[in-house]
Protein backbone atom coordinates (compact mmCIF):
# COMPACT_ATOMS: atom_id res chain seq x y z
CA UNK A 1 0.00 0.00 0.00
CA UNK A 2 1.59 3.42 -0.76
CA UNK A 3 2.10 6.22 1.60
CA UNK A 4 -0.72 8.87 2.00
CA UNK A 5 0.54 11.86 -0.02
CA UNK A 6 0.99 14.11 3.09
CA UNK A 7 -0.99 17.36 3.41
CA UNK A 8 0.02 20.53 1.26
CA UNK A 9 1.35 23.11 4.08
CA UNK A 10 -0.66 25.90 4.54
CA UNK A 11 0.96 29.22 3.85
CA UNK A 12 1.08 31.73 6.79
CA UNK A 13 -1.54 34.63 6.68
CA UNK A 14 -0.16 37.64 5.27
CA UNK A 15 0.33 40.58 8.39
CA UNK A 16 -2.23 42.96 8.35
CA UNK A 17 -1.81 46.45 6.64
CA UNK A 18 -1.39 48.57 10.14
CA UNK A 19 -3.02 51.86 9.34
CA UNK A 20 -2.94 55.07 10.99
CA UNK A 21 -5.59 57.73 10.45
CA UNK A 22 -5.11 61.55 11.03
CA UNK A 23 -8.35 62.79 10.19
CA UNK A 24 -10.26 66.07 12.87
CA UNK A 25 -13.61 64.87 11.11
CA UNK A 26 -15.29 62.80 13.79
CA UNK A 27 -17.69 61.78 11.72
CA UNK A 28 -15.52 61.01 8.56
CA UNK A 29 -12.81 59.19 11.30
CA UNK A 30 -15.94 57.05 12.77
CA UNK A 31 -17.26 56.03 9.38
CA UNK A 32 -14.09 55.10 8.06
CA UNK A 33 -13.20 53.10 11.12
CA UNK A 34 -16.32 51.37 11.44
CA UNK A 35 -15.63 50.04 7.63
CA UNK A 36 -12.19 49.12 8.43
CA UNK A 37 -13.49 46.48 10.61
CA UNK A 38 -14.90 44.76 7.60
CA UNK A 39 -11.72 43.94 6.31
CA UNK A 40 -9.42 41.80 8.15
CA UNK A 41 -6.38 42.76 6.24
CA UNK A 42 -5.98 46.18 7.57
CA UNK A 43 -5.73 47.19 10.82
CA UNK A 44 -6.28 50.39 12.18
CA UNK A 45 -3.93 51.04 15.06
CA UNK A 46 -4.64 54.73 15.79
CA UNK A 47 -7.38 57.97 14.70
CA UNK A 48 -6.60 60.85 15.95
CA UNK A 49 -7.56 64.21 15.38
CA UNK A 50 -4.50 66.22 14.43
CA UNK A 51 -0.89 66.74 13.18
CA UNK A 52 0.98 66.72 16.68
CA UNK A 53 -1.31 63.55 17.95
CA UNK A 54 -0.52 61.95 14.50
CA UNK A 55 3.31 62.55 15.36
CA UNK A 56 2.95 60.52 18.98
CA UNK A 57 1.00 57.74 17.17
CA UNK A 58 3.48 57.14 14.19
CA UNK A 59 6.01 57.23 16.86
CA UNK A 60 4.11 54.96 19.03
CA UNK A 61 2.92 52.38 16.74
CA UNK A 62 5.44 52.95 13.49
CA UNK A 63 2.54 52.49 11.19
CA UNK A 64 2.86 50.60 7.03
CA UNK A 65 0.35 53.40 6.03
CA UNK A 66 -0.86 57.00 7.14
CA UNK A 67 -3.80 57.86 5.77
CA UNK A 68 -3.93 61.54 5.98
CA UNK A 69 -6.20 64.54 5.95
CA UNK A 70 -4.77 67.80 3.89
CA UNK A 71 -6.25 70.08 6.02
CA UNK A 72 -6.17 69.64 9.86
CA UNK A 73 -6.30 72.11 12.66
CA UNK A 74 -2.97 72.53 13.57
CA UNK A 75 -1.03 72.85 9.67
CA UNK A 76 -0.83 71.59 6.44
CA UNK A 77 -1.20 67.62 5.86
CA UNK A 78 1.25 67.88 3.05
CA UNK A 79 3.75 69.85 4.38
CA UNK A 80 3.82 67.28 7.52
CA UNK A 81 4.32 64.20 5.66
CA UNK A 82 8.31 64.43 5.72
CA UNK A 83 7.98 64.59 10.04
CA UNK A 84 5.59 61.42 9.31
CA UNK A 85 8.19 59.87 7.31
CA UNK A 86 11.60 61.16 9.70
CA UNK A 87 9.70 59.19 12.75
CA UNK A 88 8.42 56.35 11.13
CA UNK A 89 10.76 55.82 7.78
CA UNK A 90 9.21 52.26 7.16
CA UNK A 91 5.69 54.40 7.03
CA UNK A 92 4.10 55.56 3.52
CA UNK A 93 1.88 58.57 3.64
CA UNK A 94 -1.52 58.68 1.46
CA UNK A 95 -3.31 62.16 1.59
CA UNK A 96 -6.99 62.10 1.90
CA UNK A 97 -7.81 65.77 0.43
CA UNK A 98 -11.54 67.33 -0.65
CA UNK A 99 -10.50 68.42 -3.31
CA UNK A 100 -7.17 68.09 -6.13
CA UNK A 101 -5.02 69.30 -8.77
CA UNK A 102 -2.20 68.33 -10.07
CA UNK A 103 -0.38 71.03 -8.46
CA UNK A 104 -1.52 69.27 -5.22
CA UNK A 105 -0.51 65.75 -6.58
CA UNK A 106 3.06 66.81 -7.46
CA UNK A 107 3.84 68.88 -4.52
CA UNK A 108 2.99 65.71 -2.47
CA UNK A 109 5.14 63.36 -4.81
CA UNK A 110 7.88 65.91 -4.65
CA UNK A 111 7.94 65.74 -0.70
CA UNK A 112 7.81 61.70 -0.82
CA UNK A 113 3.75 61.09 -0.61
CA UNK A 114 2.74 57.73 -1.41
CA UNK A 115 -0.23 59.43 -3.58
CA UNK A 116 -3.52 61.03 -2.86
CA UNK A 117 -6.83 59.83 -2.59
CA UNK A 118 -10.68 62.15 -2.73
CA UNK A 119 -12.89 61.95 0.18
CA UNK A 120 -15.53 61.79 -1.96
CA UNK A 121 -14.35 58.63 -3.58
CA UNK A 122 -15.64 54.93 -3.04
CA UNK A 123 -14.78 53.17 0.08
CA UNK A 124 -13.72 50.40 -2.49
CA UNK A 125 -11.06 52.95 -4.27
CA UNK A 126 -9.74 53.87 -0.65
CA UNK A 127 -9.36 49.93 0.26
CA UNK A 128 -7.23 49.20 -3.39
CA UNK A 129 -4.91 52.75 -2.60
CA UNK A 130 -4.41 51.33 1.36
CA UNK A 131 -3.36 47.54 -0.42
CA UNK A 132 -1.46 49.45 -3.33
CA UNK A 133 0.71 51.77 -1.79
CA UNK A 134 1.60 49.00 1.00
CA UNK A 135 2.94 47.21 -1.95
CA UNK A 136 5.07 49.93 -2.59
CA UNK A 137 3.37 51.57 -5.54
CA UNK A 138 1.72 55.15 -5.72
CA UNK A 139 -1.70 56.11 -6.09
CA UNK A 140 -2.24 58.80 -8.10
CA UNK A 141 -6.09 60.05 -9.70
CA UNK A 142 -4.77 59.53 -14.26
CA UNK A 143 -6.37 62.39 -14.80
CA UNK A 144 -3.44 64.35 -12.34
CA UNK A 145 -0.97 62.20 -12.68
CA UNK A 146 0.57 63.60 -16.52
CA UNK A 147 0.55 67.16 -14.90
CA UNK A 148 2.08 66.28 -11.85
CA UNK A 149 4.66 64.81 -13.50
CA UNK A 150 5.37 67.81 -15.88
CA UNK A 151 5.63 70.22 -13.24
CA UNK A 152 7.96 67.74 -11.75
CA UNK A 153 10.64 67.47 -14.77
CA UNK A 154 9.96 71.32 -14.94
CA UNK A 155 11.88 71.39 -11.33
CA UNK A 156 13.89 68.11 -11.55
CA UNK A 157 17.61 68.98 -11.10
CA UNK A 158 20.65 67.01 -13.07
CA UNK A 159 20.49 63.39 -12.15
CA UNK A 160 23.33 62.03 -9.66
CA UNK A 161 25.64 58.88 -10.83
CA UNK A 162 24.90 57.04 -14.21
CA UNK A 163 21.89 54.16 -13.35
CA UNK A 164 22.75 50.55 -13.88
CA UNK A 165 21.52 48.25 -16.76
CA UNK A 166 19.41 47.06 -14.52
CA UNK A 167 18.12 50.22 -12.87
CA UNK A 168 17.43 51.68 -16.30
CA UNK A 169 15.13 48.95 -17.20
CA UNK A 170 13.54 48.75 -13.76
CA UNK A 171 12.55 53.13 -14.20
CA UNK A 172 11.84 52.09 -17.68
CA UNK A 173 9.08 49.84 -16.27
CA UNK A 174 8.03 52.36 -13.50
CA UNK A 175 7.59 55.03 -16.69
CA UNK A 176 5.26 52.12 -18.54
CA UNK A 177 3.01 52.20 -15.46
CA UNK A 178 4.11 48.84 -14.14
CA UNK A 179 3.61 47.97 -10.50
CA UNK A 180 6.88 46.05 -8.21
CA UNK A 181 4.55 42.49 -9.45
CA UNK A 182 4.98 43.03 -13.28
CA UNK A 183 8.44 44.49 -13.06
CA UNK A 184 9.14 40.86 -11.39
CA UNK A 185 7.32 39.37 -13.35
CA UNK A 186 9.15 40.66 -16.49
CA UNK A 187 12.75 40.84 -15.26
CA UNK A 188 12.53 37.32 -13.42
CA UNK A 189 13.46 38.93 -10.28
CA UNK A 190 12.05 38.52 -6.82
CA UNK A 191 10.01 41.07 -5.50
CA UNK A 192 12.65 42.18 -2.54
CA UNK A 193 15.09 42.87 -5.62
CA UNK A 194 12.85 44.66 -7.57
CA UNK A 195 12.49 46.99 -4.17
CA UNK A 196 16.25 47.19 -3.97
CA UNK A 197 16.68 48.56 -7.29
CA UNK A 198 13.70 51.03 -6.84
CA UNK A 199 15.48 52.15 -3.64
CA UNK A 200 19.27 52.00 -5.08
CA UNK A 201 17.02 54.51 -8.33
CA UNK A 202 15.76 56.99 -5.63
CA UNK A 203 18.70 57.29 -4.15
CA UNK A 204 20.55 58.13 -7.44
CA UNK A 205 17.88 60.49 -8.86
CA UNK A 206 17.94 62.33 -5.16
CA UNK A 207 14.07 61.81 -5.97
CA UNK A 208 11.53 60.49 -3.24
CA UNK A 209 9.17 58.19 -4.98
CA UNK A 210 9.12 56.59 -8.56
CA UNK A 211 7.29 59.49 -10.05
CA UNK A 212 9.66 61.79 -9.44
CA UNK A 213 12.15 59.59 -10.61
CA UNK A 214 10.13 58.81 -13.94
CA UNK A 215 10.17 63.24 -14.46
CA UNK A 216 13.65 63.10 -13.92
CA UNK A 217 14.86 60.72 -16.11
CA UNK A 218 12.32 62.13 -18.62
CA UNK A 219 14.03 65.37 -18.63
CA UNK A 220 17.83 63.54 -18.80
CA UNK A 221 16.83 61.31 -21.38
CA UNK A 222 17.38 58.36 -19.48
CA UNK A 223 14.53 56.65 -20.03
CA UNK A 224 15.76 55.12 -23.75
CA UNK A 225 15.69 50.83 -23.43
CA UNK A 226 19.01 49.67 -23.59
Amino acid sequence: MSNPTPPRPVPPAAAPIRVLLVEDHKMVAEALGAAFEEFPEIDLVASVESLAHGMIAAGAHLPDIVLLDRRLPDGDGIEAIAGFQAISPSSRVLVLTGDANSAIAARILEVGGAGLLLKSGLLDELITAIRTVAAGDVVIDPELLSGALAMLARTAGRLGPVLTLRERQVLGLIADGAGTDRIAEELRLARNTVRNHVQRILVKTGTHSKLEAVAHARKNGLLERP
